[in-house]
């Protein structure tokens, strides 16, 4: 856990953090439990992280660096649709997808201050600080669906050993 650096530093953290959060509560289930549905709207593990590829493919491709729909690698739109997934999608499909989208956020991030402005259609303009803020915002809250739907599904749970602060950790 990274807790002293820069702005950047620390914004670039917490969203690295939020993103492994989510791919911890998913990976190890298997492709038919990632597809049920233990809520009446489309929230599945699966749909979770096409979801947050789509975000993260919205806000940093086709937002920040102007990409056409065209290219992006994959659809590109926080909305209803990107909890939808094909079929045959495996969870370590889904993974390797939101993982690549991720490592695509964070090239083209790289190349702007955190007070570069772009313009949101419906909110109006937003710096990548804000940016950066959303997203953590925005994985950390899919991600505590993901555990509790994990816990529902398996037992299995983002809390113990290995996840948050550890006991009698020393402070930097």
């Amino acid at each position: 856990m990274n807790t002293l650096g820069t702005e950047r530093e620390l914004l670039e953290a917490m969203l690295d953090e939020g993103r492994a959060d989510l791919v911890r509560c998913v990976a190890g289930l298997g492709d038919h439990d990632a597809r049920r549905r233990l809520v009446p709207s489309l929230t599945t593990p699966l749909g979770l992280l096409t979801h947050a590829a789509a975000a993260e493919r919205s806000w940093f491709q086709r937002r920040l660096a102007g990409l056409p729909d065209s290219a992006c690698d994959g659809y590109a739109y926080g909305d209803d649709e990107s909890f939808r997934y094909e079929a045959d999608l495996t969870v370590g499909e889904a993974i390797e997808r939101f993982e690549r989208a991720c490592e695509r956020s964070r090239t083209i991030a790289a190349g702007f201050d955190l007070e570069h402005m772009v313009r949101h259609e419906r909110i109006g303009l937003v710096s990548v600080r804000w940016i950066h803020l959303h997203m953590i915002r925005e994985l950390a809250r899919h991600a505590g669906h993901a555990d509790i739907l994990r816990e529902q599904l398996d037992g299995a749970t983002m809390t113990g050993p290995g996840y948050g602060v550890p006991p009698n950790s020393e402070k930097q």
